[in-house]
């Protein structure tokens, strides 16, 4: 092929005879919006394109690489660590988001196959008819975060406190490699087989977890099944001090016993309940009544929710808030009072259980906590721990703040933080930064036009915002010396330089051996550096 044929705009015009018009955009607004992310405006790529099938998405793979042009990955847009932003010239955006079909939902075998571009929310829907749901079962973004890009930066939250992340409930994954190539991993991949099973031979499906989408581009992904819980119950405490709450967490999670074990610090807790009321929207406070089993437990538990309002937060220090689930009303019942006992134990008074009630009763929530109260940029930052050196790195990353607590006072910036659990074995920190800045096209289209209405303008802010950088440095700095891990590695967590030589050298075969040019995400992960 030509020189003058390799390029971005040469492949725009092949992909618009492929797609169609509305499969492929070159259009400079779409093009900026799809190239930043919460943090981070990238390179403006060079056309946006959008498969809407297995077929299509092969098809526009292929063509890419036969002219070595870059393609990044982009599912839901909630990337706050440049996960897919361009970070050179001549790249296009493949939106995942029109791949959205759920394939099968097989009860007998328990899994269920479905394309990269559903939510976690979409599933979950479907899904509960016929009583049963993933282990894992989504990230607090669910309502818009896909499953594709769940998969490739991997997820916290629901289920994750006994049943570990996205990757640990995934069975198969159809992936087409840079060249177009479809491959199946685990028992999908044996000629005529199903989805059913993941080990089979060396662990391939493995390979594109957490991959930041530079291994291949995910089509289709299979879980796991398992039923939904005949029972659960909500329980929160309040800690007088930072280290008892972050104690009293990793006691919990040697206990194996809760699906979710999340906290905050008071900053986090007054910023979330100054940007929605938990009794405002009547909604919410139904889906609390109807998830209770009897109309008679939940008017109860409604009425408890609307009692409390807001008030009982107001004084709190550091909150703490489990959900056991389980087969019956008593085994759930006796197993809550095991880590109610715990907290009791480090000084933890039990508060009303308002916030786990409402979270599990609507946990996709609309996504406007991707701004402050008052319209103010939000961004996180996190990394993953051992269970028994969370409080430390807790403490450390506070000491560091307010090493330059005069900068972020100067500059009006809010730091809060969430902890939570995954599994047994790693403690999750995630502080989060909010400060007067400039909204972006994204924040405005993921917030919705109805929250922006609500909400105050700021003018750019960049003396205020390179303080963020600073802090969000400090905590990737004390992560480092903890050897954290981290999900949503993209082009901000140092995943590259802390590889040793022998690790770095086996990661970089297989990424010549399923993307030789090096055109799939690159730059992410560390790979194709510019």
């Amino acid at each position: 092929m030509p020189d003058d044929l390799k390029t971005a705009s040469g492949l725009s015009g092949v992909l618009k005879q492929q797609l169609g018009e509305a499969g492929l955009s070159d259009d400079a607004v779409d093009r900026e919006f799809m190239s930043q992310d919460i943090w981070h405006k990238g390179d403006t790529a060079e056309f946006v394109a959008s498969p809407n099938s297995i077929e299509q998405l092969q098809a526009t793979v292929r063509a890419a690489h036969e002219r070595e042009i870059s393609l990044n990955p982009r599912g839901g847009g909630y990337s706050y660590t440049k996960g897919y932003t361009p970070d050179r010239e001549n790249v296009g955006i493949l939106d995942m988001s029109k791949l959205a079909e759920i394939v099968e939902i097989n009860t007998e075998d328990m899994y269920v196959t479905v394309q990269a571009g559903v939510t976690w929310a979409q599933l979950f829907e479907a899904l509960k008819p016929h009583n049963v749901r993933t282990p894992f079962w989504g990230p607090l973004s669910g309502i818009g975060s896909t499953i594709g890009g769940g998969l490739s930066q991997n997820n916290a939250f629901f289920g994750a406190g006994k049943y570990g992340t996205t990757g640990d409930s995934v069975l198969s994954i159809a992936v087409v490699l840079a060249d177009g190539t479809l491959v199946r991993t685990g028992t999908a991949g044996t000629q005529n087989g199903k989805p059913f099973w993941r080990h089979y031979g060396p662990d391939l499906t493995g390979l594109f977890c957490g991959d930041a989408g530079t291994l291949g581009y995910k089509a289709e992904i299979t879980f796991r099944l398992i039923p939904l819980p005949k029972a659960e119950e909500t329980a929160s405490f309040e800690f007088e001090s930072r280290d008892a709450c972050a104690e009293a967490m990793a006691q919990m999670m040697r206990e194996d016993i809760a699906c979710e074990i999340f906290g905050f610090d008071p900053n986090l807790t007054k910023v979330r309940l100054a940007r929605a009321s938990l009794v405002s929207d009547a909604k919410a406070l139904s889906n609390v009544i109807r998830g209770q089993g009897s109309l008679l437990k939940g008017l109860r538990e409604g009425a408890k929710v609307a009692l409390a309002g807001r008030g009982f937060m107001d004084k709190v220090d550091y909150s703490l808030h489990i959900c056991v689930e389980g087969r019956s009303a008593t085994g759930v019942k006796e197993d809550i009072q095991v880590l109610k006992q715990i907290a009791k134990g480090l000084g933890g008074k039990e508060i009303e259980n308002s916030i786990p009630k409402i979270i599990r009763a609507n946990p996709f929530g609309p996504m406007n906590n991707i701004l402050g109260p008052q319209g103010e940029r939000w961004v996180p930052i996190h990394g993953i721990v051992p269970t028994s050196e969370g409080a430390k790195t807790w403490a450390e990353i506070e000491a560091g703040f307010e090493a330059i607590r005069d900068e972020l006072d100067e500059h009006d910036i809010l730091t809060g933080y969430l902890i939570t659990s995954l599994g047994t074995t790693g403690f999750l920190i995630e502080p989060v930064f909010i400060w007067p800045e400039e909204i972006w096209p994204i924040h405005e289209h993921t917030v919705g036009e109805e929250w922006m209405k609500k909400i105050k303008r700021h003018q750019t802010n960049p003396a205020a915002t390179d303080v963020v950088k600073k802090a969000r440095q400090i905590v990737l700095d004390v992560f480092t010396r903890h050897a954290g891990a981290h999900f949503q590695i993209g082009r901000t967590y140092p995943y590259r330089e802390h590889r040793d030589d022998a690790t770095w050298a086996l990661l970089e075969a297989i990424k010549s051996a399923v993307d030789e040019k090096g055109i799939v995400n690159p730059g992410a992960l560390g790979f194709n550096p510019e």
